[in-house]
């Protein structure tokens, strides 16, 4: 598949990612009487990881994250020379879905952007208020787990066919952890989309939800790279 074709599939596959994931956050998390909570937030997030592995995963390999991208070339799965044009591609998605997130949240009466856009965040930008030091191990952790997770179920000796449904299981689950912490990036891309659009504090914490999970996505590769020796 060509370059050109693989990133543009990258635009696409981020793009629902963060329209899907963030979108569940900001408009039917807390919707009344029937709104989805964490567990219809963590579940969005593994839906739209799951059904693009079998839209787009034989196009781009569907890795939607630059830790993804990073992960498997540290593995030795993927091409360093490719890295700049997927990352460019993935951020490019994220923005313009958080853009779309914008514009329908924004058709509301009382809506309110300092509310975050579903934005990743620490200290006292975690929903729950957990701390920097929490923020950075629970996503360098968790992005190490995902792609030890897509690593494995992506492997050759895997049974084939079923890697989109443990990947999103997989993400669905982090989700599930993570979300009262940092509110779950472990994907640079994710975080970027809605932070350009809130600004100020969500910027500025934007360091951490890149250099945690390239961190954990690098270490993941590096490891499971070791795991496929056959000594």
């Amino acid at each position: 598949m060509s370059l050109k074709k693989s990133v543009a599939a990258e635009f696409i596959g981020t793009f629902w990612l963060v329209l899907g994931g963030c979108g569940s956050a900001v408009l039917a998390a807390a919707f009344p009487e029937v709104g989805i909570g964490l567990l219809g937030v963590a579940l969005a997030f593994g839906l739209t990881v799951l059904t693009m592995a079998f839209a787009i995963g034989h196009i781009s390999g569907c890795h939607l994250n630059p830790a993804v991208s990073v992960g498997l070339a540290a593995s030795g799965r993927f091409p360093v020379a490719k890295l700049p044009a997927y990352i460019i591609a993935q951020v490019l998605g994220a923005v313009a879905a958080a853009g779309v997130l914008y514009f329908i949240a924004s058709g509301k009466a009382g809506f309110d952007l300092g509310s975050g856009l579903a934005s990743n965040g620490f200290a006292e930008h975690s929903p729950g208020g957990y701390s920097l030091g929490a923020g950075l191990v629970t996503e360098i952790v968790m992005t190490f787990m995902f792609l030890m997770i897509i690593l494995g179920a992506t492997d050759k000796r895997a049974p084939q066919g079923f890697a989109p449904i443990a990947i999103g299981l997989g993400l669905t689950l982090i989700h599930l952890i993570s979300i009262p912490v940092t509110n779950t990036s472990v994907n640079p891309a994710r975080s970027t989309g809605p932070a350009l659009f809130v600004g100020g504090w969500a910027v500025k914490q934007l360091w951490l939800f890149w250099v945690a999970p390239l961190i954990g996505a690098a270490f993941a590769g590096i490891l499971y790279k070791w795991f496929e020796e056959e000594n």
